[in-house]
């Protein structure tokens, strides 16, 4: 029977064809998503500046399996134990700060530009092309791309805008290119520590062995001698996680998103692939019943339908491998473009993906092969020739029983995501919810779409006339065809508008969200890279300010006690906590949360504000003392002195803005929240504020309130991260659609040419075509609103309380417009082509 495939694919090119796409862009996806699980695996970040050290020392950067929002940093001291190490030559400490040249006042500043001691220098390995070393305060050295573009040489003089104000250094040296250092500048290791703020603290330590000492022992005696403290010890490609700690994050994040990916996209495939078998194997019962009259066995003909299914899916699989690969970078690309993963990130891509893609895909189209094969293969000959003309027969046991599984399924986690879960976490179980949704309603499509046809027959009939009446009996006639064509409809409305509103659901909750806690009047912040903490103060003393108070974003945990009857030896639970960091004088003055205990005002030192949630539970009490990770890593006892009823799934907690910027990596503040008097008009407080500017530091921006809420979005990551994904899988649904649609219509060119033959015009023929494009376009749009509705409805209630989707009308319109549209042209663009053809030719061929 292999042989038999291969040699039927020679005579239906056109109908595999449509198959090998399905699986071809299958493959391509799962194959994408597999890089990108093994690059987040991997967490390659090749070092660029400590290129030239074999060992690099740098902080923990994560903590309970998540990356650290903020750099942990080590005691600088420790480079002197380890340069006396045996087999040690240097160990260089390295220190980096964020900096901004400042060109004029008409002039934007450039940002991203970073600071480091000299020390570091000496491991680019890049000698001075001009000048000499920075040796006194008020002295820098430059890369020299940074010099060219800033028009500097040695001996002139720019101005810096570092550490919230403002630095005038003369430039002595400018150093030849390196790899990593295009925006770099160097300063003395005493100007870096008090620029950055690290006193007594380093970013990292490199360690260059001494001759004849291979990588691998000095790496293990610096490991041996920092045992019992928190510094790790990196080689080999892992060192560019002291130069790229956000990297980790990345990692992280490619890890999670990936599998999440590739499962919904193995569902979509699995669907997409079955959904277009079936259709092929219903244009071939007719042959399918000859060869079981002639003798052959059910199990043969589903042994030639596997082996077809495998040359076609082999085929596919192979083409795929590069487009795959490339696939997978340029996702990657994308991702570092929008900001999700570190762009330092390199992609690794090896031959694991490319094996579990094709296992997958393999599994996926030899499953949907020997579920379509089985009717037409156990189906009395006699009986498949009768099917072969007109199908009517499409219910079965195992069919009834996927599809009500699907369908409680569904509504299983339309109850969780209602009732149990809040906030964000309700997105986790929606995305399966509209996959389960879509598969129960495609399992009985054939019948769901002969009541939708009994209902529509009679509005379309009325506007289209004798056309309409002869679509309308086609489509009862056939409805089994038609809800095979109906169905990559109902995906793709059905996805593309459930995936993109649960987005801006998402996106528009958490901004509702982080707004309602503030109701400052206006706001201070900086153009370059934040505001010096004292900065507040100075705000607050205005004339018409009512309250000013720091605001910085951030993260932290909790660290729960072990119970008495646990092993000390096991890692305690945590809770992982959104923070933000307030003045304690002014918050209750610019933010909205009113304290059910305690007060803002005693939000000083190490305290913390939480919400009732937390404080709900024993041990987090107001007035309890709980151990507390943030930022960085460090560990603390801080005391809880006041907890509000903060919004389900959108819990905030409140650190003093002092302890938190402390510990983080550049010390600044990024805004501060203002109130106005309440005399005092909006126009007169901003006034008030700009008046910071003509003595204050450099990118000092004074903004109202439209621009606070519009700064408390702070969800492009994810909003970028879904968009991405979800035109991913909504494009793959899409060609489904326009596969299974041409496929659908090539295969009636018969049909056609005895309706010309009996005096049908070519005019006719198209006009009935377009009212079952219509029809199919109709029940498909409706199909697939029922199941966007039942996934954001759940959705809805389980982020805010409401069912309504949260998003622009638009959006809906243009999803069932462009499938709609797209129904239309791939309908009769092949209806056209087949007319092109005598029906004679066509009925001597058929």
């Amino acid at each position: 029977m292999f042989g038999l495939a291969l040699q039927t694919l020679k005579f239906r090119k056109g109908g595999f064809l449509a198959s090998f796409v399905a699986l071809f862009f299958g493959a391509t996806i799962l194959m994408a998503c597999g890089a990108l699980m093994e690059t987040g695996i991997r967490s390659a970040v090749p070092p660029q500046r400590f290129a030239a050290a074999p060992v690099v020392v740098t902080g923990e950067q994560t903590f309970d399996g998540e990356a650290l929002p903020e750099r942990a940093r080590i005691d600088a001291a420790l480079a002197q134990r380890l340069a006396a190490l045996p087999g040690v030559d240097q160990a260089l400490t390295d220190v980096s700060f964020p900096a901004a040249a400042v060109k004029g006042a008409d002039t934007p500043p450039e940002r991203g530009l970073t600071g480091h001691g000299w020390s570091s220098a000496r491991l680019t390995g890049a000698p001075l092309a001009d000048g000499s070393e920075p040796r006194a305060p008020g002295e820098t050295a430059l890369d020299q791309r940074l010099a060219d573009r800033l028009g500097v040489r040695p001996g002139d003089r720019v101005t810096l805008a570092v550490a919230g104000g403002s630095e005038q250094l003369r430039v002595t040296g400018v150093l030849r290119p390196a790899t990593g250092t295009e925006t770099a500048f160097y300063v003395t290791d005493t100007e870096a520590a008090r620029l950055s703020g690290t006193d007594g603290q380093s970013d990292a330590i490199a360690v260059l062995p001494a001759a004849g000492t291979s990588t691998a022992d000095a790496a293990q005696a610096v490991k041996e001698a920092l045992r019992g403290t928190p510094a790790r010890t990196l080689t080999g490609d892992a060192r560019g996680e002291a130069e790229f700690p956000e990297a980790l994050a990345a990692s992280v994040r490619l890890i999670s998103m990936s599998a999440v990916f590739g499962g919904i996209a193995v569902m979509v495939s699995v669907f997409v692939v079955g959904s277009t078998l079936a259709l092929l194997i219903q244009q071939r019962l007719r042959e399918m019943a000859m060869l079981r009259a002639i003798g052959s066995l059910p199990a043969q003909i589903r042994r030639m339908v596997t082996g077809e299914t495998l040359v076609i899916a082999s085929g596919a699989i192979l083409l795929a491998v590069v487009p795959g690969w490339f696939a997978g970078r340029w996702m990657l690309d994308q991702l570092a473009g929008g900001g999700v993963v570190a762009p330092e990130v390199a992609y690794r891509a090896g031959w694991v993906p490319v094996i579990v893609a094709a296992g997958a895909s393999v599994a996926s189209a030899v499953a949907a092969a020997s579920i379509a094969s089985r009717r037409a293969a156990n189906a009395r000959p006699a009986d498949a020739m009768a099917e072969s003309a007109v199908q009517s027969r499409w219910l079965s046991g195992p069919r009834l029983l996927f599809a009500l599984l699907c369908l409680g399924g569904g509504t299983a986690l339309a109850l969780v995501t209602a009732l149990v879960m809040d906030g964000p976490l309700a997105a986790a179980t929606s995305g399966p919810a509209a996959m389960l949704w879509a598969g129960g309603i495609a399992l009985l499509s054939p019948g769901i779409t002969r009541v939708l046809t009994a209902v529509l027959q009679w509005p379309l009939r009325a506007f289209s006339g004798f056309p309409g009446r002869l679509a309308m009996d086609n489509a009862r006639a056939r409805r089994i065809r038609v809800a095979g064509a109906v169905t990559p409809v109902m995906l793709a409305t059905g996805l593309a508008t459930s995936l993109i509103y649960m987005q801006t659901g998402q996106a528009a909750a958490a901004q509702d969200a982080e707004s309602a806690l503030i109701r400052a009047d206006a706001v201070v912040t900086s153009s370059v890279d934040g505001l010096k903490p004292d900065m507040v103060e100075k705000v607050a003393a205005l004339p018409g300010v009512a309250a000013a108070s720091a605001y910085a974003p951030g993260a932290a945990y909790i660290v729960l006690p072990l119970p008495a009857d646990e092993d000390p030896g096991e890692e305690p639970d945590t809770i992982e906590l959104t923070v933000r960091a307030v003045s304690g004088a002014g918050a209750a003055g610019t933010l909205t949360p009113k304290l059910t205990e305690g007060s803002f005002e005693q939000l000083r030192g190490d305290t913390v504000v939480l919400p009732t949630t937390v404080t709900g539970e024993p041990g987090n009490r107001v007035g309890d003392t709980v151990d507390m990770v943030i930022g960085d890593g460090t560990r603390l006892p801080v005391k809880v002195v006041g907890s509000y009823e903060a919004q389900p799934g959108f819990e905030t907690a409140f650190l003093p803005a002092e302890l938190a910027i402390a510990h983080t990596d550049t010390g600044l503040v990024p805004q501060i929240l203002v109130s106005g008097d309440d005399g005092t008009t909006t126009a007169e407080l901003l006034a008030s504020l700009r008046t910071l500017a003509a003595d204050g530091p450099p990118g000092l921006v004074v903004a109202d309130r439209a621009t606070v809420e519009a700064a408390a979005d702070d969800s492009a990551t994810s909003t970028w991260i879904n968009y991405l994904l979800a035109g991913t899988i909504i494009g793959y649904a899409v060609i489904s659609l326009v596969n299974t649609l041409i496929v659908a219509a090539a295969e009636r060119r018969r049909e056609f040419a005895l309706q010309r033959l009996v005096g049908a015009s070519e005019g006719q023929i198209m006009r009935m075509m377009t009212v079952e494009s219509i029809l199919v376009a109709l029940m498909g749009t409706l199909l697939g609103t029922v199941v966007a509705v039942a996934t954001l409805a759940p959705f809805g209630i389980g982020l805010d309380g409401s069912w309504l989707p949260r998003g622009p009308v638009w959006i809906y319109l243009a999803v069932i417009g462009f499938a709609g549209a797209l129904a239309l042209v791939t309908t009769l663009l092949p209806t056209r082509l087949a007319l092109r053809n005598r029906p004679a030719e066509v009925l001597a061929v058929a």
